[in-house]
C-alpha cells in the first residue's frame, strides 16, 4: 500500500473485479482493451486502485512477462493532481519487487497529453506500429476513428522505462 499526498494506492483485490470491469467499460467503451492485435480483460489482471477519501480516483492494470511489466490500462480520473504519477510509482515498485528490468506501455498517436506525461517521468519512445489501431478496429469496431484534439486514431506507440 502506497500513500502519497491524500491518495491511498492499494492492490486490486478479487472483491474489486466487478468495479474494475465497470470502470474499464465506462472509460474504454468495453470490458476488453485491444492492443498489439490482441484483447486484454483488465478486470482479470493485477493492478492498483488509487483512492481519495474512500473514492476511486485512478486505476492501473498490468501484465508481467519477465523481465517486463507491461501497463495495459492507466487512468487518473482527475488530471494534474498527482494520481497518475502515484499509480506509475506503484507499478514501478511492483516491477522492482518482481525483478523486472523495465516497465512498458502502449498509447496511441492522438494521446499527446499522455506522451508528454510519460516522457516527463522517464519513459522513452521505442516503437511505432503504423496502422495498428486500424487493425485493432477489426477486432473491436467500437474504437473511434478520431481521438484527442480531433487527431485521426491510427497508430500505436510503445514507451519503456527502466526500473
Amino acid at each position: 500500500m502506497l500513500v502519497r499526498r491524500d491518495v491511498l494506492t492499494r492492490p486490486v483485490t478479487d472483491g474489486d473485479r466487478p468495479t474494475v470491469e465497470w470502470l474499464i467499460t465506462r472509460l474504454w467503451g468495453a470490458p476488453e482493451v485491444v492492443v498489439h492485435g490482441g484483447a486484454y480483460y483488465p478486470a482479470r489482471l493485477p493492478g492498483y486502485i488509487a483512492e481519495r477519501e474512500g473514492r476511486i480516483v485512478g486505476l492501473v492494470t498490468f501484465e508481467i512477462r519477465p523481465p517486463v511489466l507491461e501497463i495495459v490500462t492507466i487512468n487518473a480520473l482527475q488530471r494534474h493532481v498527482g494520481t497518475g504519477t502515484t499509480l506509475l510509482d506503484a507499478v514501478c515498485a511492483e516491477a522492482q519487487r518482481r525483478d523486472c528490468l523495465e516497465v512498458r506501455l502502449t498509447t496511441t498517436n492522438d494521446n499527446v497529453d499522455a506522451l508528454r506525461f510519460y516522457q516527463r517521468r522517464g519513459f522513452r519512445l521505442i516503437a511505432l506500429r503504423s496502422g495498428a489501431v486500424d487493425r485493432s478496429r477489426r477486432v473491436k469496431p467500437s474504437i473511434p476513428r478520431s481521438g484527442d484534439y480531433g487527431i485521426p486514431l491510427r497508430d500505436e506507440i510503445d514507451l519503456t522505462c527502466p526500473v
